[in-house]
């Protein structure tokens, strides 16, 4: 049988942990020589396998399409073709393995899928694939480290908004300042609005009549003056993540002005007195699938909650649906989620496994470290010594001793993480799969407060298209809800619950009493 080999590197620290090209191809090339394999093509490229853009990947799902014969595609592990178990690519390649025509081999993992493959293989290549997307999340966790700490100097992490732009400084380091063509335009906003008589539509009107344009040259929408009139980083609090904190930069309106505008926008969108204390459960919860807009509740009767779409947009047909219908929708996907404790154990067993596996990277990571870190400590030293000898000025020693020092933080608090890394996934695991085993419990038992909470944990988007609710599981429910009564792995990243029809003599799904 011919071959096709793939090696991917994506980061310097790959190459350093013995997962260089040359290295997985020499192990790709022996391997198949001990399979008496003859070689097709090589593959080896420097590319991403984490996002959905992957030009080189492209190419080689191409070329192994158009084989006319069966070919066989090896890999050193799963986290080699990638670590998005979304990537619509690895299913395709599944599924032609499926069908017998390619075969699909993984040398280190010591895996091989082909169309005889059992459905402890298939679930042993589903959690391979959802390992190495989450390996990849916990690795990135050391730059979302070094982006708390520009937050924790006020630094704004992304491109300037509106009224401010970015420089770059003489010394070269990037910057922020205010942008004195446009923040004047971004105060006018906020004091027209703060007069209590102007809407999104008005000030929007205002700002095109003084000239203002958006960076397309397009007039400025309304939905833009609501966007910047809620944004608080115009009095000095940036939100990111969902969090704030307050910013280093030049503020342009005050806080009493800010909160005079919330004050204003929320008065102008507070709901109907009748239903403004009314518990809805799923309210801001789901939106149309159709349109984009927020599916609204509404209260029939005094006491049966229905929802909608709110048809702000004015293209869909209003079709209500009783809230206990969506409930009794959503509880069906806990019990999907819910596992045996056989499966989670055998979950738990195989994730242990892996992580023995994952020692070699974290130990070439750690010697790393642990150089930079004693050449740090050296050149601390020496800066001390040309400090006291008078060959370095007091400003350049205080900014290299801090540089140094922060440095040697970031450093060791990385060792810390990798030593921390594999007790702290396991715990985590272990505490989902348990909360997966009693979801339904749970929400049952729980205020309306905590439910919403489960629900947002839970699912990453619940979408209404007219009678159909489309609910999206995050991460891990998502994989669980393919294994439970199969162990079978599925590229498909929806879960399609439709809602049960009328019974005899019940009224439609689509009718509201009133």
């Amino acid at each position: 049988m011919k071959a096709i080999l793939i090696a991917r590197v994506s980061t310097e620290e790959q190459k350093e942990a013995g997962n260089s090209l040359p290295a997985q191809i020499a192990r790709l090339e022996k391997y198949c020589k001990n399979k008496n394999f003859e070689i097709l093509k090589i593959c080896s490229f420097d590319e991403s396998a984490y996002t959905n853009q992957r030009e080189e990947f492209d190419k080689i799902i191409d070329f192994v399409i158009n084989q006319k014969e069966k070919v066989a595609v090896c890999c050193d592990k799963v986290d080699r073709i990638s670590r998005n178990i979304f990537d619509t690519r690895v299913s395709t390649l599944y599924e032609k393995a499926l069908k017998d025509e390619i075969e699909m081999h993984f040398v280190s993992d010591g895996q091989v899928l082909t169309s005889r493959i059992s459905a402890a293989e298939k679930f042993q290549f589903s959690i391979n694939l959802g390992l190495a997307k989450y390996y990849s999340d916990a690795i990135s966790d050391n730059v979302k480290r070094a982006q708390e700490q520009k937050l924790r100097k006020g630094e704004w992490l992304s491109k300037a908004i509106f009224g401010y732009k970015n420089i770059t400084l003489s010394s070269g380091k990037k910057d922020i300042e205010v942008d004195s063509e446009n923040a004047p335009y971004v105060i006018k906003m906020f004091e027209l609005y703060a007069t209590g008589i102007k809407s999104f539509q008005t000030v929007a009107d205002e700002m095109n009549r003084l000239g203002l344009k958006n960076s397309n040259g397009n007039p400025i929408s309304p939905s833009r003056v609501e966007q910047t009139l809620k944004n608080s980083f115009y009095y000095g609090i940036m939100k990111v993540n969902g969090e704030y904190h307050k910013h280093k930069y030049p503020p342009l309106i005050s806080e009493t002005l800010f909160k005079k505008v919330q004050s204003i926008m929320s008065g102008h969108n507070k709901a109907h007195i009748q239903y403004a204390n009314k518990p809805m459960l799923l309210r801001g919860l789901i939106v149309c699938n159709r349109c984009g807009c927020t599916v609204s509740g509404d209260i029939k009767k005094n006491k049966y909650v229905y929802y909608s779409c709110s048809n702000s947009k004015r293209i869909c047909k209003r079709i209500w649906i009783k809230e206990e219908v969506i409930v009794n929708a959503l509880l069906e996907t806990f019990d999907k989620i819910s596992l045996s404790d056989e499966k989670i154990q055998k979950i738990i067993d195989f994730i242990k496994q892996s992580y023995n596996q994952q020692q070699e990277f974290l130990q070439a990571k750690q010697q790393a470290l642990c150089k930079e870190l004693d050449q740090i400590q050296n050149r601390l030293s020496k800066l001390v010594d040309m400090h006291l000898d008078g060959t370095v000025d007091a400003d350049t020693y205080k900014n290299k001793m801090n540089e140094y020092k922060n440095r040697q933080r970031e450093i060791t608090s990385e060792m810390q993480s990798h030593v921390e890394l594999d007790e702290l996934n396991m715990i985590t695991v272990q505490k989902v799969l348990r909360l997966a085993k009693l979801s339904r419990e749970i929400f049952e038992s729980s205020n309306i407060e905590e439910k919403q909470q489960l629900l947002r944990f839970v699912y990453s988007n619940l979408k209404l298209d007219g009678e159909n609710l489309l609910a999206e599981l995050k991460e891990p429910f998502f994989s669980m809800e393919k294994i439970g009564d199969q162990p079978i792995w599925l590229g498909r990243k929806d879960s399609n619950l439709r809602m049960p029809g009328p019974k005899p003599g019940a009224l439609p799904l689509g009718y509201a009493p009133t």
